[in-house]
């Protein structure tokens, strides 16, 4: 028997002598492959509406800050995906314990929509300030209704970020509404970007920055780019900025 085999042997007889003790089945992180040596970590954290899987990678090192970065809440504004999959593809991350989610709305980036397969807004559908919406920001029959929502709690829940930066389209800004506006200029000045307050027209109900900063003691906030930002930007420039803000590098 090859060596291979024997150690796939090995690892299910002893997974297998765990699960019938009682003892849960350890978690392992899957090694990124030769193309990728940024990633340390893939997860599925759930499942669009359609089935399409929605996918996080963790890059960096565990001892430094906890950072995730999200981007593609909605389908329609997917061109800040382009600096989370420079940072995934790109060379080894230190000094920052980064996790990127690049498309959190598969079904509405294939569709080129705002919302999701169910004709929701994935950031009006969080469990705080919910809202019965209907038109542009429909928010669902009840909080957390959308099985892309259910998982992004989940997983903010499992790995609790210090911060996290929400990438939108098309206001080009940073929003001020978070927790801390000492992270909110600092966001603002490495991206380049202008600081504004973001009032969805009156009060935000339902989105994932207000539900995270009331319930976590980490921030998060929006960062928003133009409609149409160029390539450069998204695949260069933007991706050394964002690791500025942390003081980390590529190497």
């Amino acid at each position: 028997m090859r060596l291979g085999s024997l150690l796939v042997t090995a690892v299910t007889t002893g997974l297998l002598a765990g699960l019938l003790a009682g003892v849960p089945a350890p978690s392992y992180a899957v090694r990124a492959p030769v193309d990728r040596p940024a990633v340390v970590e893939t997860r599925v954290i759930g499942h669009s509406v359609q089935g399409r899987p929605i996918k996080a990678f963790r890059l960096g090192e565990r001892g430094g800050p906890k950072v995730l970065l999200i981007s593609t809440m909605h389908g329609n504004e997917g061109h800040t995906r382009r600096i989370l999959e420079s940072l995934r593809d790109g060379r080894q991350i230190h000094g920052l314990n980064l996790w990127v989610l690049p498309v959190y709305n598969p079904d509405g980036l294939a569709r080129h929509t705002r919302k999701n397969a169910r004709g929701v807004d994935l950031n009006r559908n969080f469990p705080y300030r919910w809202a019965d919406l209907d038109g542009t920001y429909e928010s669902g029959p009840r909080p957390g209704s959308e099985p892309e929502t259910r998982a992004a709690m989940r997983f903010l829940k499992a790995i609790r970020p210090h911060w996290i930066i929400s990438f939108h389209q098309p206001l080009h800004g940073v929003d001020t509404d978070t927790k801390s506006q000492r992270f909110s200029r600092r966001v603002a000045d490495k991206l380049n970007l202008p600081r504004k307050s973001f009032t969805c027209g009156g009060v935000c109900h339902g989105t994932m920055t207000s539900w995270f900063n009331h319930r976590f003691r980490g921030s998060a906030l929006t960062a928003e780019y133009g409609a149409h930002p160029p390539r450069r930007l998204m695949r260069s420039i933007a991706p050394r900025q964002v690791l500025s803000i942390w003081g980390a590098r590529r190497q």
